[in-house]
């Protein structure tokens, strides 16, 4: 089966990029569930963090590194803002590729579902 972010990674699906780079690509989430809300995704497939091995401990550190950047630029950063995994469907994952939501612009509950 095809992966929806794979496709949008590689071009093959819409979607509005953010940010871009050899390990990581950012985009809008399309149903947003605050002002700024952009999916953070590794370009290498990783079905879930259940998935993730030794070896991608950099990567995943780079994901953070990227969701900061957006952050700032966004002008999220001072405010504050929230960043998610899900890891499978019971969690709320709906695409089996790893991914960050970023979430800001407005105040943010706790707890969140």
């Amino acid at each position: 089966m095809a992966c929806l972010f794979c496709n949008i990674i590689q071009g093959k699906s819409p979607g509005r990029k953010v940010h871009e780079d050899d390990l990581a690509y950012a985009f809008e989430d399309i149903h947003p569930q605050a002002p700024t809300h952009i999916l953070v995704c590794p370009k290498k497939h990783i079905a879930s963090l259940n998935d993730i091995q030794p070896d991608d401990t950099e990567l995943l550190g780079h994901l953070f590194q990227v969701c900061k950047k957006i952050a700032q630029e966004r002008g999220i950063a001072g405010p504050g803002y929230r960043v998610v995994a899900n890891t499978n469907r019971g969690a709320g994952q709906s695409v089996c590729h790893i991914h960050l939501h970023l979430l800001g612009g407005r105040p943010l509950q706790w707890p969140p579902g």
